[in-house]
């Protein structure tokens, strides 16, 4: 009578389980470096001249120049925001993550607003007319717009970029309290010492703190 040896019959094979971390690590590293490229972007292209324009003086057609910074501060305000919403959307969980991912989201848009409405704001160029000639009653004539405002607009895009990113991605993405509990918070020192009693730094910081090292308990 033969024997028939029964074959282990081959597992299917799991699907998708490394997807999902690969693609969570690239959608996060996409929303970091949309969202930082663009808010130094905006706090660059805010320093440059936004608006050019003249004025007719005692001596002569004066040429006047705005930057973004002197015609609205808020593409810049709302970078720094943007930044600090990046770094905090790694530190929140949950629903703080999300609320945190909209505030990055916002900040985007915002400064995007702001700076094409800035473009063409002349309050800024009047004000150096005013200047420069000693008339307050002076205006600025003949405004042109630099490509400036526009770079600034579509960098806090990215931004904004960032902030739909998280949005969608955020749930998937680890946190640094996590990171810090699996690997550097007290159950882990804990842990460590617990599974390593004999080092005698050990036994010195387990008599400090009135325990008695030779419990095996």
């Amino acid at each position: 009578m033969g024997y028939v040896s029964a074959a282990p019959e081959p597992q299917p094979r799991a699907t998708g389980q490394g997807e999902a971390p690969a693609g969570a690590r690239r959608s996060l590293a996409a929303a970091l470096l949309l969202g930082g490229a663009g808010a130094a972007v905006v706090l660059l292209a805010s320093g440059r001249t936004w608006t050019e324009g003249r004025v007719a003086g005692p001596g002569g057609t004066v040429t006047l120049e705005a930057a973004g910074g002197d015609i609205t501060g808020a593409p810049t305000a709302l970078a720094v925001v943007g930044l600090a919403a990046l770094v905090a959307v790694l530190a929140a969980r949950g629903t703080g993550r999300r609320l945190v991912a909209l505030l990055l989201a916002l900040s985007g848009a915002g400064a995007a607003a702001a700076a094409v409405a800035g473009a063409y704001d002349r309050a800024a160029l009047d004000e150096a007319a005013a200047r420069a000639t000693g008339d307050t009653a002076a205006r600025a004539a003949a405004l042109t717009q630099t490509a400036w405002p526009y770079v600034t607009a579509v960098a806090a895009l990215l931004i904004l970029a960032a902030g739909l990113l998280a949005l969608r991605h955020g749930s998937s993405w680890p946190a640094m309290s996590g990171r810090y509990e699996r690997d550097g918070g007290p159950g882990a020192r804990s842990a460590r010492r617990a599974a390593d009693p004999e080092r005698p730094e050990e036994l010195w910081k387990a008599l400090d703190r009135g325990e008695d090292p030779t419990d095996g308990t």
